[in-house]
This record gives structure tokens, C-alpha cells and sequence, in this order.
């Protein structure tokens, strides 16, 4: 593996991690992380998760019939989500699958607010 491909790895990690630390610090989420590292850890936990879940619900994708990939996608980063908040002690989901729900859109946000920044600075 060289450095070109761990790069991208690292840098959707980190993202990742930061934007955990900016979501615990809205209430209105129900996203509760109790510290940086704890961050970062929910951050791999969640890439890894995404890697093993994405495939399998992807496959479900064809009982859509086409007619909803975008909620589809939404509804696997929602369950990723609560697992990753199942997996690690210390990533807490408040209000239980509000707090998923609302903790996966906020994180597609924030992410992709993170992504925008950085391609510009």
C-alpha cells in the first residue's frame, strides 16, 4: 500500500472525527462524545462499519426499483450510525434513533461543509 492510497483513508478519518466533535456540541442532536479521542475513535469505528455494511444494504438496493437510491443510502448511514454508537463506549445517541437520524444527516452536512473548506484552502 503506498502513500497515495492512505492519504484519502486519513483525511475521510479525520473529517470524519472532527465532525463528531462539532456534533456533540449541538443539543438539539442528541450526539454525545465524550472526548477527542473518543472522537477519533468513532471515527474509524464508523468508516469500518460503513465498509462492512455499505456492501450488503447495497445489494438490498434493487428492491427500491431505482425509485429511491438517495433515501436508501440515507436509511444504511442512519443504521451505521447507531452501530457505531453501540460499538463505542463513550458515543452515546440521546434520544436513541432521532438522535441517529438526526447525528447522520448533521454528519453528512458538517462533513460536507469540512470537504468544501478544504478543497478551497
Amino acid at each position: 500500500m503506498d502513500l497515495n492510497s492512505i492519504v484519502p483513508v486519513v483525511v475521510t478519518w479525520l473529517v470524519t472525527s472532527a465532525s463528531f466533535l462539532v456534533l456533540s456540541r449541538v443539543p438539539l442532536i442528541g450526539v454525545e462524545v465524550d472526548s477527542k479521542q473518543i472522537g477519533l475513535i468513532s471515527g474509524a469505528v464508523l468508516g469500518i462499519v460503513n465498509a462492512l455494511v455499505q456492501p450488503i444494504f447495497g445489494a438490498l438496493d434493487f428492491l427500491t426499483f431505482g425509485l429511491t437510491p438517495n433515501l436508501t443510502a440515507f436509511i444504511i448511514s442512519v443504521i451505521c450510525f447507531g452501530i457505531a454508537a453501540y460499538l463505542v463506549k463513550g458515543f452515546r445517541l440521546v434520544n436513541g434513533i432521532l438522535s441517529a437520524i438526526l447525528g447522520a444527516l448533521a454528519l453528512s452536512v458538517v462533513s460536507n461543509l469540512v470537504y468544501y473548506l478544504i478543497e478551497y484552502i
